[in-house]
């Protein structure tokens, strides 16, 4: 006779639940952690954790004076993107740990 079919699915339901479970635990600990990026030489800093939120604007106070909006809007959105490109590469290093460093499209 052959095994019952449904078992084997509640063994993957199983499985995918406690994956999930485990993904949390990982994108709740990558949330704590965070990355820096610069640009302009350092003249404006952003901090962004694995959350990919960003919680931290740092402003060199030479920039302000220098009274160059557009520079200042063009540093911060260049700092910005490379600090959430960063904590992409942050969560997706953490999550290589739940996928066993297979690339699941989706899975950041």
């Amino acid at each position: 006779m052959s095994k019952n079919p449904f078992s084997n699915m509640g063994n993957l339901l199983k499985q995918a639940q406690a994956m999930q479970e485990k993904m949390g635990k990982i994108q709740e600990e990558a949330a704590t952690k965070s990355v820096e990026a610069s640009a302009g030489g350092g003249m404006v800093t952003v901090e962004a954790n694995g959350a990919m939120q960003l919680t931290k604007l740092t402003i060199d106070p030479e920039v302000l004076k220098s009274g160059d909006h557009d520079m200042l809007q063009d540093l911060i959105v260049a700092a910005s993107n490379e600090a959430l490109r960063k904590a992409k590469e942050l969560m997706a290093e953490e999550m290589k740990s739940l996928t066993g460093g297979m690339g699941i499209p989706g899975m950041f």
